[in-house]
């Protein structure tokens, strides 16, 4: 009987992770099916209690259950404590140990992008939600030292750097004060919702005082080009999208399962090819 693995959500319907994970396992001749679980946040202790009689080897989570999920859980990673999200589980002999791979699997996608070494780079994020704080902790723990952050909200802005048990330097921008200095920064990471579909023409700051060169990330991947990063090309900044971090956090929960690295380029051409190329969602 082939291992089960999943993906616990709600909705979920949409997910794309099966296609990348069940092309993996193929890949690598690994007998195992990955599949979708609908699972409301009143299911959600009875689902995880499911892992362990089901013997199912691991899951991801998504939206709304990463903070959720911890509680329920036996082990959690250091780094994933530390961010207060857990993307993925383990179930080792029947424990269930939570990990964070989202701002790890930012990382790794990033790095193709950048010259140097990522530590020396000046960054900075754009939000101070759940994806802005699991990439600014994580950039934090690898060593990159000065992470300026800006957001519409003054409070939840100040609240995340405040609350970063790393040590780094960092400041609070207002919007409009970042638009001004933009030419200090190496790289910016753009992680709030702005610019997503259908709301494709909107952006979250301008990008005048751009300096070329610069890598612009946009998390997004509905559209793969935001408004934002179509911007940022035309000043002659570098642009990377969402769809390298959606690959690679995949990546590294398939490694922490199965002790494997996959190959990342057949799992972004695989959820390219199932959506034309022209979008994706998770």
């Amino acid at each position: 009987m082939n291992d089960v693995y999943g993906v616990i959500g709600d909705p979920i319907a949409h997910s794309k992770s099966p296609i990348m994970h069940n092309v993996a396992f193929n890949d690598n001749q690994i007998e195992a099916t990955y599949v979708k679980f609908h699972v409301s946040k009143e299911q959600l202790p009875q689902a995880i209690s499911g892992l362990r009689a089901l013997d199912i080897k691991g899951v991801n989570i998504t939206v709304p259950h990463k903070s959720s999920v911890m509680p329920l859980l036996d082990e959690i990673d250091p780094l994933a404590n530390a961010i207060g999200a857990v993307n993925t589980v383990v179930n080792q002999n029947g424990t269930l140990i939570g990990y964070n791979t989202d701002g790890l699997g930012f990382v790794e996608g990033l790095k193709p992008h950048i010259d140097g070494e990522l530590e020396t780079k000046s960054v900075l994020i754009i939000g101070a939600g759940g994806a802005a704080k699991a990439i600014y902790y994580t950039l934090a723990s690898l060593g990159v030292k000065k992470i300026d952050l800006t957001n519409r909200t003054k409070e939840n802005g100040v609240a995340l750097i405040n609350s970063c048990p790393f040590a780094l330097e960092s400041r609070y921008l207002h919007l409009s004060e970042a638009e001004t200095i933009l030419s200090d920064y190496d790289v910016i990471i753009q992680t709030t919702s702005i610019g997503m579909s259908p709301s494709v023409e909107q952006y979250p700051l301008a990008l005048r005082q751009l300096k070329n060169g610069t890598v612009v990330s946009d998390i997004i991947y509905n559209p793969l080009q935001t408004t934002f990063l179509k911007q940022a090309k035309q000043l002659g900044a570098r642009t990377q999208n969402g769809l390298d971090m959606f690959v690679f956090q995949g990546a590294l929960a398939f490694e922490k399962w199965t002790g494997i690295f996959p190959n990342t380029i057949m799992m972004k051409k695989a959820v390219l090819k199932q959506l034309g190329g022209s979008h994706v969602n998770r």
